[in-house]
């Protein structure tokens, strides 16, 4: 029981564990692209959107690039996951928009490892904007999964 108190208080003190200042919990031992220990190659957390944006359509974007930014900053540095907010409206993004089959205002993970292409519309990020904190370690956890190959 102590060794376990001490080690709690080392990984506290070290900065291990703690919060950042949105309130969501972080784990600065998060999976980097050279400790991988999954066959996946690539994850795409993509944020569909119209032109015209309801609060919680920007509130469901805007909470995922932030908990992209803060818990996958090196994973995003070396191009092992890639963040975007794309408008599925434009012309442009057509290809995208069937690649991932988006119907509306949506956030999507694409997985790509030594099987193929995988691909999620992720719902229950809409139930969790009324707290950040939530919504950012729920989607930490899942991107965390994914990076470790567990496709769901």
């Amino acid at each position: 029981m102590c060794d376990a108190f001490a080690l709690v208080c080392i990984l506290l003190i070290s900065g291990c564990i703690g919060q950042n200042p949105s309130g969501a919990t972080t784990n600065n031992a998060v999976y980097t692209a050279s400790e991988k220990i999954s066959d996946v190659q690539k994850i795409e957390v993509l944020h569909f959107h119209g032109t015209h944006q309801c609060y919680s359509c920007i509130t469901v974007g805007d909470y995922a690039e932030e908990t992209v930014n803060t818990f996958f900053s090196e994973e995003l540095k070396s191009g092992m996951i890639v963040f975007a907010h794309i408008n599925g409206e434009l012309p442009e993004n057509s290809e995208m928009v069937t690649k991932y089959g988006v119907t509306g205002s949506s956030l999507w993970i694409g997985v790509y490892d030594k099987n193929g292409f995988h691909k999620e519309e992720n719902t229950r990020v809409w139930y969790k904007i009324s707290d950040k904190g939530e919504y950012m370690n729920y989607l930490a956890g899942i991107i965390e999964k994914r990076l470790n190959g567990d496709i769901g």
